[in-house]
């Protein structure tokens, strides 16, 4: 069979070819021409396209410092723990009745220097009242009425603070002149509450003394007794 590259051509005698026919018998010269030309294009770019250079992206690392470290830390020892205060209680108190002092004698006591006598009862109560002072006594006034002053505590203890359970103690000053009577008081020593400082002073209104003696002579004194409250 001879290869025949170029148009087809019909045989004398035979029907002419169809398009499909035609077609078919030409894609091998179609074939081989494109691939030709698709080869020269090929080798055209590569040839005329630019040249392409690859962009330096290196790093350069500089000199590296040394850090020189603190030195040691000396972390001191934790402090000792503070010890809690205690929690107050409230306990029932007991009341000193006896608030005189033993008897003091001369012969018991005896004393190298003794002080001058006090002035007369009219100038020592003058001057002596207006606040509280040191007078020398050898007696020490005493309570006459105790039961009436345990009924004025309970009678004049502020209720509120009676119920919640809170009492104190009122140090109090008393001005007992030469005939054991009561004339001034004052607060010494403030509880913390002044509903019982008030009270305290009420109380003392109604304590009757004894008068004191220095040696055997009645004499004007400021004394400092402690006036209680407390729940029972």
């Amino acid at each position: 069979m001879k290869r025949n590259d170029g148009p087809v051509k019909p045989e004398e005698g035979a029907e002419p070819l169809s398009a499909n026919e035609r077609f078919k018998r030409s894609f091998t010269t179609y074939f081989w021409g494109s691939l030709i030309l698709a080869t020269g294009a090929h080798f055209a770019v590569f040839d005329l396209w630019p040249a392409m250079t690859a962009v330096d992206v290196s790093s350069t690392a500089g000199e590296i410092t040394a850090i020189e470290l603190p030195p040691e830390l000396q972390i001191p020892e934790p402090p000792e723990v503070i010890p809690r205060p205690a929690v107050p209680v409230v306990v029932p108190g007991i009341v000193n009745e006896d608030l005189t002092i033993a008897p003091t004698t001369f012969e018991a006591n005896p004393v190298a220097d003794l002080p001058p006598p006090p002035p007369p009862a009219s100038v020592a109560v003058g001057g002596l009242a207006d606040a509280p002072a040191f007078t020398p006594y050898t007696v020490r006034p005493s309570i006459k009425n105790r039961g009436e002053v345990t009924r004025a505590l309970e009678r004049e203890y502020p209720a509120l603070l009676r119920d919640a359970g809170i009492g104190g103690t009122v140090l109090v000053w008393f001005f007992i002149d030469e005939e054991g009577r009561l004339l001034r008081t004052q607060v010494h020593e403030s509880s913390g509450h002044r509903a019982l400082d008030e009270a305290a002073l009420k109380v003392a209104d109604v304590i009757q003394f004894s008068p004191a003696l220095n040696r055997d002579k009645r004499v004007p004194v400021w004394i400092s007794l402690p006036i209680t409250f407390t729940t029972r």
